[in-house]
């Protein structure tokens, strides 16, 4: 059955909802917080396997743009990316979360993948 107009007006604002929420370490609260989601936020629905797939091209996607910039880039660029990639962590407060520190490690990646592709 199709969806209507506004089922698909309210999964668009249910994703904004979820996707403001990576601002602060994937909605992560604070360390001492036993709380669980705030109750005025409705439930976010699944991604359906289409909607996964179309993320995973435009990752790989991106990735490989990055790739090809950092290439280009003046070992200042580079170092810069490598700093950025220390910085990240929670705000004080906050528990670390295990996909942020996953990212910092993947950025680093990605400037020691670029390093393939540098003409010296």
């Amino acid at each position: 059955m199709p969806r209507q107009n506004s089922d698909f007006s309210s999964d668009s604002v249910q994703r904004q909802r979820a996707l403001s929420r990576w601002d602060n370490e994937g909605g992560a609260g604070p360390a001492d917080s036993d709380t669980g989601p705030l109750l005025d936020e409705p439930s976010i629905p699944e991604l359906t396997n289409a909607e996964l797939v179309a993320l995973r091209v435009r990752v790989i996607a991106l990735e490989n743009l990055m790739i090809a910039l950092l290439a280009t880039g003046s070992d200042q660029q580079l170092e810069l990316a490598r700093e950025m990639a220390g910085y990240i962590s929670p705000r004080p407060g906050f528990t670390h979360h295990p996909l942020t520190m996953h990212a910092a490690a993947h950025m680093i990646d990605l400037v020691e993948r670029s390093s393939r592709f540098r003409r010296v």
